[in-house]
């Protein structure tokens, strides 16, 4: 009895290269060995058919969905595969249904694949939770967005999350070179040569992505002409006119978008500015907002490098000004400049450091009244009360400099670096200090 059995549903009679070549096993699947290679937990997982409730979360084209696939044909389980762009809560619920039927009748495990997970919004994925928690269901979710900013916390609390990287070239170049022979499932049937550079060039432009390497491949192949001989040659040409530009891993929505950030502004604090510059050009080539871009920027030259180059802030500010009024593609110039100098400045972060003592010490202790002498004394009726007496005017006094306490209990947050200007501010604090001292004699 086969709970599972519905109308039979046409099925794609050609469906593309990459579908076609999902990998059949473990031994054909290719990158990924951090999660999946000989001993890891995963890999045990899949060969003693012990499944969890996972999450695979990466960059298209990585093999998320090809593993589910492995997963599939090795498993006892009853398998089911949907996507959440096209299911909905009723579809969920008659598949958990089901699943509950054939388990008491049976005893019968199913694993539900569902693809996308990060487009069902919070209420269709409380619809999982009890099946997942009761082990009605095992649950496979693949998504390209960071699933602790897309998946239900207690949904993740339950599924082990395993994250997929982009494929190197060599990767990608097996996968290709095994399309190319595959008869039943690839283009092995076909009367063609592709030739070692362009393979090479597929599998470097693809940037990790094996399903955008087959796609531009078996487009070659069935747009070149055979040759007199009836053999299909793919020569590099064929392959750049097939995969053409690049499309650059980049959700401007998604944690992509403040990784790229994260680390261009991270290069830039450690100095580097050939670092610093990379991810400015992946930010631009994607297309991200120079107004995003410029914020980052001048928050780094205030936060890191301060006042051990007070001009850092003054040239990032310029940068995100010009790049404003001018737009790209030209406000490149002008953000580049901005980064180099920023990379190259010596670095503080203590007026980053003193404000955030600062605030601290005034959110968690007794808050200073301001001492009587520093009030305002302006207004009538200041005299009286005290307001303003006794100050000093600093700059009534030799080196425009005197004595006085600024506050009733004296703090100590800033404490300078011995970096550019900010060597010579500190020079200058401990001479007005060596000054008091010498006074009190």
């Amino acid at each position: 009895m086969d709970l599972f059995e519905k109308e039979p549903t046409k099925k794609e009679k050609n469906p593309p290269l990459a579908i076609r070549m999902c990998p059949a096993s473990l031994d054909e699947f290719e990158g990924q060995e951090h999660i999946i290679g000989d001993g890891k937990l995963l890999r045990r997982a899949v060969e003693a058919d012990r499944l969890g409730s996972l999450v695979f979360y990466g960059p298209p084209g990585t093999g998320k969905s090809g593993l589910a696939a492995v997963i599939s044909k090795k498993t006892g389980a009853r398998f089911i595969k949907t996507n959440a762009v096209s299911s909905n809560v009723k579809e969920i619920r008659d598949i958990i249904n089901i699943a509950e039927k054939n388990r008491d009748l049976t005893g019968q495990r199913t694993i539900l694949l569902l693809d996308e997970i990060h487009r069902f919004n919070k209420a269709q994925q409380d619809v999982l939770m009890p099946a997942v928690e009761e082990g009605v269901l095992v649950l496979i979710g693949t998504t390209t967005e960071n699933p602790y900013f897309s998946v239900n916390s207690a949904l993740l609390s339950r599924s082990q999350v395993f994250e997929f990287k982009s494929l190197d070239e060599k990767s990608v170049k097996n996968i290709l070179e095994r399309a190319i022979k595959d008869i039943p499932r690839g283009l092995g049937g076909m009367n063609i040569e592709v030739n070692e550079e362009a393979v090479r060039h597929l599998a470097k432009i693809s940037d990790g992505d094996a399903r955008k390497a087959l796609g531009a491949l078996e487009l070659a192949a069935i747009t070149t002409h055979p040759g007199k001989d009836g053999i299909i040659r793919i020569t590099l040409k064929e392959a750049e006119e097939s995969i053409q530009k690049k499309a650059i891993v980049y959700d401007r929505d998604g944690d992509a978008h403040y990784d790229a950030a994260s680390a261009y502004i991270k290069s830039m604090r450690g100095s580097d500015p050939d670092a610093a510059l990379y991810w400015l050009a992946k930010m631009i080539v994607a297309g991200e907002s120079p107004r995003f871009i410029a914020r980052r920027l001048v928050i780094c030259a205030s936060e890191d490098v301060g006042n051990a180059d007070p001009n850092a802030i003054v040239v990032a500010n310029a940068a995100m000004q010009v790049s404003e009024f001018v737009g790209l593609p030209e406000a490149k110039i002008p953000l580049a400049q901005a980064t180099i100098y920023v990379a190259c400045a010596p670095k503080s972060n203590a007026a980053c450091m003193a404000v955030e003592k600062a605030i601290e010490d005034v959110s968690t202790n007794r808050t200073q009244e301001v001492p009587d002498h520093l009030k305002d004394g302006s207004y009538s009726g200041a005299k009286k009360l005290g307001h303003g007496d006794g100050y000093k005017y600093a700059h009534s006094f030799e080196g425009h400099y005197v004595e006085q306490d600024y506050m009733r209990e004296k703090k100590k947050y800033y404490f300078p670096a011995s970096l550019g200007y900010e060597k010579k501010m500190k020079e200058w604090l401990e001479m007005l200090k060596g000054k008091e001292q010498k006074a009190k004699g």
